[in-house]
């Protein structure tokens, strides 16, 4: 039940996750934002980290300051605080489905029965929401994948995808940030680095975010992606 009343679960003696689902939802995932917006907002003594998540939130803290139970007391305190939070932005990525790029769009063209022209489109016609980072800094998580879209992850891993490669499987979407093997399928590229330790905004995008991508080919992902190398975000901010 997307309203049913969160679940405690203790990560050791240092940290707490908040559960409010079982599935890949934006409302589950509303609440995981807004409770991570009211710890920071209320700035509680002890809590030294958040980790969003699909459906849950991980909070760390200072096991000599603060405890297991003080800590779910104080959230059962903010349950009903008035929390203020930033209108999510949305980001516009630049993004080449055309070869090199894309390299498994061959795949799944055969595994789902589309041409590979419908893939694309639907792919990039998208809004997705950013879900959570894992693995490595700046894998983006997203929800929005088209149904259409929706193909089983890998039996075995391939070999890893290029940075920036925009992924599907499990009726998920992904962003890579660095190369690694990857049980999903690469259909695009983008040369926009949404993690990079050189920017003052390290993470392009914030949790709750939108992304869409906008089409362009391989003589304009070089240019961009020499200007990302360069230090240039290569993204824009939608009005």
């Amino acid at each position: 039940m997307k309203n049913a009343a969160p679940r405690y679960l203790p990560a050791g003696e240092s940290a707490l996750v908040v559960e409010f689902g079982q599935a890949i939802d934006p409302a589950i995932h509303d609440r995981v934002v807004a409770l991570d917006a009211a710890i920071a907002q209320a700035e509680l003594a002890g809590v030294s980290e958040t980790v969003p998540t699909y459906r849950s939130l991980m909070i760390h803290f200072d096991p000599r300051r603060l405890t297991t139970q003080g800590l779910i007391e104080a959230l059962a305190g903010l349950k009903d605080a008035e929390v203020t939070r930033a209108r999510p932005r949305r980001w516009r990525l630049p993004a080449c489905y055309d070869p090199p790029h894309g390299e498994d769009l061959a795949e799944v063209e055969a595994i789902l029965g589309l041409p590979r022209e419908r893939i694309v489109a639907l792919h990039a016609s998208a809004v997705y929401r950013v879900y959570m980072y894992g693995f490595a800094p700046g894998f983006t998580f997203l929800g929005g994948l088209p149904a259409a879209l929706t193909i089983a992850r890998r039996a075995a891993p391939r070999a890893p995808a290029p940075p920036g490669s925009l992924l599907i499987a499990g009726g998920q979407a992904l962003v890579a940030s660095v190369a690694m093997p990857t049980g999903w399928y690469a259909v695009g590229r983008t040369p926009v680095k949404i993690f990079d330790a050189r920017r003052e905004r390290r993470f392009l995008a914030d949790i709750g975010d939108e992304l869409v991508f906008e089409r362009i080919d391989p003589a304009a992902f070089d240019a961009l992606s020499a200007a990302a190398e360069a230090g240039d975000a290569g993204a824009l901010e939608e009005a």
